[in-house]
């Protein structure tokens, strides 16, 4: 295991990503999900060889990253998925949109579970099918899949589900009954499962996760998956992706793409995903989670001495966390006062869904020391 710390604000303000150029420099940026961690070494030594060789052109049409990433998913989760059955694309929202196209009629329903990644409202759109929104249950200790709701969306004719799993935002992981049950109940009703898996390489060790496709032999007739390194390894701006199924049926899908859908997938995105694949990358991800475990936890003790009405649930995987800033009686959208105010950006709880308002999300990927200054920032506001 390599220890993997934030790199200083100094360096990190050099950046001219979304998340250092959005809001002036007085302002501590914790909205966007981009890390403030160096490459994993692997990566960067793969871009440099790259760069030396000029090896900038279009991607081959025979690449090592299906089965890189086969023999990722068989050392972090236990499954062997087939390479033959996967291809590429740019980003998950890319592959996420050419596959709703193929398994939905225009106008047709897609169940999502508010509150949930913003851009699933417009992928489902721009797919041109319809959201039909199932929000996730809070059971007072966690979140889950409203099984019932989501039957009740099938028989009434939704016919596909897009499924955040790990949840982004509320980091939950969804457990392997939940899923099985899932997948029973979209094969009953012939509907699709779409299952956007980017946040699954940073699931706690403690929690695990299990991809969608090996739940059970009807997740495998039903369900597709779009998988990235790109959250785990904040490599999004570099554009690759996986759309990753696990029977010839559901291939078939996939196949019958038209071929710029693989095309469109970068050539550094490509070569950095298969560096951040391989077995020489695992120490520095098993660094990352530690540091992320730490993070988690630094920030439920910085809101229980600082904001104390402020309600937070540790998340199961990923670097986002989930903040019920009702109870401080800041509005609809407290993230509009603590940019204002506090100068400390975070994402507005309502762009998730009606779910959130009053929430805000925190990305605590980042140092100690700005994690810190951030919440007592914020909770300087209280009072005032």
């Amino acid at each position: 295991m390599l220890e993997v710390k934030a790199l200083p604000l100094s360096e990190l303000r050099r950046r001219t990503s979304e998340k250092w150029r959005e809001y002036p420099e007085d302002v501590l940026p914790l909205f966007v999900a981009e890390t403030d961690f160096p490459l994993a070494p692997a990566i960067t030594a793969s871009l440099q060889r790259a760069l030396d060789l000029g090896d900038t052109g279009y991607i081959a049409s025979r690449t090592p990253l299906k089965e890189a990433y086969a023999a990722f998913a068989e050392r972090r989760f236990g499954w062997a998925p087939d390479p033959s059955l996967m291809r590429s694309t740019a980003d998950v929202s890319m592959g996420i949109v050419e596959i709703l196209r193929r398994v939905t009629q225009p106008g047709e329903r897609v169940v999502v579970t508010p509150p949930v990644y913003p851009p699933f409202y417009d992928l489902v759109a721009e797919a041109g099918a319809e959201v039909e929104r199932v929000p996730l249950r809070d059971t007072g200790t966690r979140w889950e899949l409203d099984l019932d709701g989501i039957r009740a969306a099938f028989d009434d004719g939704a016919t596909a589900i897009l499924l955040c799993n790990p949840h982004n935002p509320t980091g939950t992981v969804h457990d392997r009954d939940a899923l099985a049950a899932l997948a029973d109940l979209a094969a009953e009703f012939g509907a699709a499962v779409v299952s956007d898996e980017i946040h699954a390489p940073l699931a706690q060790p403690g929690t695990g996760f299990t991809p969608f496709l090996a739940v059970n032999d009807a997740a495998r007739r039903v369900g597709y998956a779009v998988v990235s390194a790109s959250k785990a390894f904040n490599l999004a701006g570099l554009k690759c992706a996986l759309m990753v199924t696990a029977d010839e049926t559901t291939y078939a899908v996939l196949r019958d793409l038209p071929i710029e859908v693989v095309w469109r997938t970068g050539q550094f995105g490509l070569i950095a995903a298969v560096a951040a694949f391989s077995e020489e990358s695992d120490p520095w991800l098993d660094g990352l989670l530690r540091t992320l475990d730490q993070n988690r936890i630094l920030l439920e003790d910085l809101l229980v001495r600082h904001l104390p009405g402020a309600r937070y649930r540790l998340p199961d995987a990923g670097y986002l966390a989930w903040i019920d800033l009702r109870p401080l009686g800041w509005g609809d959208n407290p993230s509009r006062r603590i940019l204002r105010e506090a100068k400390v950006a975070l994402h507005n709880g309502s762009a998730f869904g009606d779910e959130g308002t009053g929430f805000a999300r925190l990305n605590f990927g980042t140092s100690p020391e700005i994690l810190t200054e951030a919440i007592e920032r914020i909770a300087a506001l209280v009072g005032r």
